[in-house]
């Protein structure tokens, strides 16, 4: 490994080693965040850390070489993965599903809606811009790959944003910024696969087709108590965009004449991803489990774990005073205090 990193460029690319090395950290990196919105409120930090260390070596790693690494057994079969779509995005949802159906639910499952609606779109916002990375970056080129792939990550994530809202309008007869926001990222999640795969025009129909695919699993309510709704948005839609990746594909695609070969080695490779991070985060926590505990006290999970783990507050608010409403009996307290106070001051003056 280190006399690969002091190559002067990583093999098949222009990309110094480090750079190349960096830019696949990320998506490990943000593979463990997508795990960790299925079970926040009640999975101990100590924990979490544990799991997602070694998810990241027998989970992660495994997967990225089987679909990206040279010798990988399904990028030999021929499945097509441009930015992690199964490497990623299915991978840390089952995983996700998984550890939450092994934690239980929360002792109190809410389904309040969001707290702060601005910082959802915020969210959203930077949420977007760093795909810009993702996708466009895993070309790792300054090359036309880069621009398509980039291109297309803003058509499918515009295109099914606002399908998600119209189909949103006609269920629930309103429109709303929550439904936005997860319009726009569910298309970018569909699109990741196929991002320097397909045509511009291929990319903003399979924004609109994801969104009416994978809206409808937003609307079941599961016994395992997925926070937020980290499979549907990140393994239904991966499984979608892998799909239809093998029917828009400009090369081997089933709408390009490629038949249904293609179609297959992606079935097979999101069916392969998903069982084997279920299984292994299933060992995954149960080792956690026989040397630490991995489920926080009830009365903490009830009381927050902001304060009683980590010893701070996403919010603080400022003490208040406290005023009472005033009533007819002080009223007349005060008038009388005042009537005596101008009998006592007309008595001094005589």
């Amino acid at each position: 490994m280190m006399g690969m990193l002091d190559m002067d460029v990583w093999d098949g690319t222009t990309l110094p080693p480090l750079v190349f090395v960096v830019f696949q950290m990320t998506f490990a990196v943000i593979g463990c965040a997508i795990i960790s919105g299925s079970i926040v409120e009640r999975m101990h930090f100590g924990a979490f850390t544990v799991f997602i260390t070694l998810w990241s070596l027998v989970v992660y790693a495994p997967i990225a070489h089987w679909i990206w690494g040279p010798g990988g057994w399904i990028e030999e079969l021929g499945a097509k993965d441009f930015a992690g779509g199964a490497v990623v995005h299915e991978s840390t949802a089952v995983s996700a599903l998984t550890l939450a159906w092994l934690l239980g639910p929360r002792s109190e499952r809410s389904e309040e809606p969001a707290h702060n609606v601005a910082f959802v779109i915020l969210g959203g916002s930077l949420l977007w811009f760093g795909w810009s990375g993702f996708n466009g970056g895993s070309a790792l080129a300054a090359d036309s790959t880069a621009a398509l792939a980039l291109i297309n990550s803003y058509q499918a994530a515009a295109a099914c944003l606002v399908t998600w809202m119209l189909v949103e309008r006609f269920v629930r007869k309103r429109w709303s910024a929550i439904g936005a926001v997860t319009g726009a990222v569910v298309g970018l999640v569909i699109i990741t696969p196929a991002a320097g795969f397909v045509s511009t025009i291929g990319a903003f129909a399979m924004g609109i087709i994801g969104a009416l695919m994978v809206y409808p699993f937003f609307q079941f309510t599961s016994r395992i108590d997925d926070s937020l709704d980290t499979f549907p948005c990140h393994g239904i839609s991966g499984f979608f965009g892998t799909m239809l990746t093998g029917c828009f594909a400009m090369e081997g695609g089933l709408f390009y004449g490629g038949g249904f070969k293609l179609l297959l080695a992606q079935f097979v490779a999101s069916m392969a991803v998903a069982a084997y991070a279920a299984f292994m985060s299933t060992l995954i926590f149960l080792f956690i489990k026989f040397v630490m505990r991995t489920r926080v006290h009830k009365d903490w999970e009830d009381a927050g774990l902001d304060e009683l783990v980590h010893g701070e507050s996403a919010y603080v608010h400022s003490p208040t005073k406290s005023y009472s409403s005033p009533t007819k009996s002080t009223h007349a307290n005060q008038e009388s205090d005042s009537s005596t106070s101008e009998s006592e001051a007309s008595t001094s003056n005589v």
